[in-house]
């Protein structure tokens, strides 16, 4: 079946945001597509025919992310358990998600309107939270999840399980549950490693841990892993979903996290692969 119905989110701020949008708008509608522009981008660039983000998501059959990653991110959680292709152009240096730039948009567009895109499936986390026996929380991730202390706060102790076998207790600023996607986010800043993101496995990384032997570790994918926030020293602890959402955390409260059922489809650029990706975003040496 050919695609009809073409959502576009941006980052709306992003200079050139309008115009790559209207280019996108008149490309769409001349092959017969309708475009979903999601409504604060439409009254940003002035189209009058806005879409709110819950019905586009009810109708959209391929969604174009105009901004960065952080943009891309927020619209795969909005997608969570659609599955529907999402085709990441980035505004500016290329990105880790939005790999295909404004270059290479079209051609690659052109693919997925004939069914034919070059798609990654990448796995998503599945976070619940537990305060006294009773779930408040629950939400899915692309990247990973945070636990960590407030500005001022002492470090905090968070009681770990995996398949309900303890694995330890730390003491840290913090934790990290990340997927192989969200390896190269703020888990690879606090020392965890780089995961190709077709593996399947989940990283738990320690951010500045009291005991300098707690290093990150990599579980299968079909880990259940429980955090309690065992101590906090009455002081605030947090819980950060992809980096753009969160909440405050209670003692004794839990924080459970496994691999979602779903995944997210991201259509990938086919004049690069990851590795080239890597080498780009992290500078690495030449050939």
């Amino acid at each position: 079946m050919p695609v009809q119905n073409v959502a576009i989110f941006a980052k709306k701020h992003d200079p050139r945001c309008q115009g790559v949008a209207d280019d996108l708008i008149n490309w769409l509608e001349e092959r017969g597509c309708r475009p979903l522009v999601e409504v604060h981008l439409a009254s940003h660039i002035g189209y009058s025919q806005g879409t709110t983000a819950e019905a586009i998501r009810e109708q959209a059959e391929l969604v174009v992310v105009l901004g960065g990653d952080g943009t891309l991110i927020s619209v795969a959680r909005l997608f969570s358990g659609k599955e529907v292709p999402i085709v990441g152009v980035n505004l500016g240096s290329l990105g880790f998600l939005t790999e295909v730039t404004v270059e290479e948009m079209y051609p690659v567009l052109e693919l997925c309107l004939k069914g034919a895109p070059r798609v990654s499936e990448r796995m998503m986390l599945e976070v619940s939270v537990r305060r006294e026996g009773r779930e408040i929380e629950k939400h899915h991730v692309l990247n990973d999840i945070v636990i960590n202390k407030g500005a001022l706060a002492r470090i905090i102790d968070l009681e770990t399980k995996v398949n309900a076998h303890f694995l330890t207790t730390y003491r840290a600023d913090g934790l990290i549950i990340s997927t192989p996607t969200g390896s190269t986010g703020y888990s690879m800043s606090a020392g965890g490693p780089i995961i190709h993101p077709q593996m399947s496995c989940i990283v738990i990384t320690p951010i500045c841990p009291h005991t300098l032997t707690n290093r990150p570790i990599v579980v299968s994918d079909d880990s259940n892993i429980a955090i309690t926030v065992a101590s906090s020293f009455d002081e605030k602890v947090y819980l950060t979903l992809d980096g753009q959402v969160g909440f405050e955390l209670m003692e004794g409260d839990s924080v459970d996290v496994r691999s979602a059922l779903k995944t997210t489809a991201l259509v990938m650029s086919r004049s690069r692969d990851y590795f080239e990706v890597l080498r780009t975003k992290l500078k690495w040496g030449g050939q």
